[in-house]
């Protein structure tokens, strides 16, 4: 069995986009929930001097014997500088991932 979920949100007054997913599954005894999270805002930008934010990447990896579970989550954030038609535009953007691995019910219920 494997359900799929997906959204796309488009804000163009806003300058903002938003995407997201989830994916959740049952093969082989695994039950797997995949989220996914990409979103950005472009800005327009009036003069060249631009506070840039500082790049961040966080990364969690967790496993778990006794419950049967791994979890990895992988969150980026960053922002790049455009020019378009001689205009200025700063792109602030996030992305997330997180995978969740657990014993699938059906099998857990076979093993006691």
């Amino acid at each position: 069995m494997r359900d799929l979920l997906y959204k796309n949100l488009t804000f163009p007054n806003r300058g903002r986009k938003i995407i997201a997913s989830s994916e959740v599954a049952d093969k082989e005894g695994v039950h797997s929930v995949v989220r996914r999270h990409f979103a950005y805002i472009v800005k327009p930008i009036k003069n060249t001097e631009v506070i840039k934010p500082q790049p961040y990447l966080y990364v969690l990896k967790e496993i778990n014997t006794q419950q049967k579970r791994e979890h990895f989550f992988c969150k980026i954030k960053g922002s790049v500088l455009a020019v378009n038609k001689g205009n200025f535009f700063q792109i602030l953007f996030v992305h997330t991932l997180s995978v969740e691995l657990t014993v699938s019910v059906k099998l857990s219920e076979k093993l006691g």
